[in-house]
């Protein structure tokens, strides 16, 4: 298992990690099988969208603030229910096919981290797993 760190720089934003999970399967050398992505933390999460406009990023930290707004009346007193209710929304993991070497992301997909409770210093977990014999 490999681990990446990511450095957030603010409470909402999603990172695109696309890079540094290629470079990782990659590294591993595995021709087919898969990349299992987790993130071990209640107030972040993983997912995979557009990552050629970055609007789309914007657009997407800017509906879940709408959605699940900071500011509200939360039972959860630390300041952060809300971190928690995106990180449920969103999820926590990902599997992506791996062919050929490369993941088998679509033209315009990346895989972004998505920070709730930022800023903060983060882990995303990478388990490349070999289908090969």
């Amino acid at each position: 298992m490999e681990s990446l760190t990511i450095n957030t720089r603010k409470r909402t934003e999603l990172i695109d990690i696309t890079a540094q999970v290629a470079r990782l399967v990659e590294k591993s050398g595995i021709r087919s099988g898969v990349c299992i992505l987790y993130v071990p933390h209640t107030t972040a999460g993983i997912t995979i969208n557009e990552s050629y406009d970055p609007d789309v990023t914007e657009d997407i930290t800017a509906l879940l603030n709408r959605l699940v707004p900071p500011d509200r009346s939360y039972r959860h007193t630390e300041g952060n229910a809300d971190a928690h209710i995106k990180s449920v929304l969103v999820g926590c993991s990902l599997v992506i096919p791996v062919e050929d070497h490369r993941l088998t992301l679509g033209r315009w997909q990346g895989i972004f981290f998505c920070e709730f409770d930022g800023p903060r210093t983060r882990e995303c977990r990478v388990k490349i797993i070999s289908d090969q014999k």
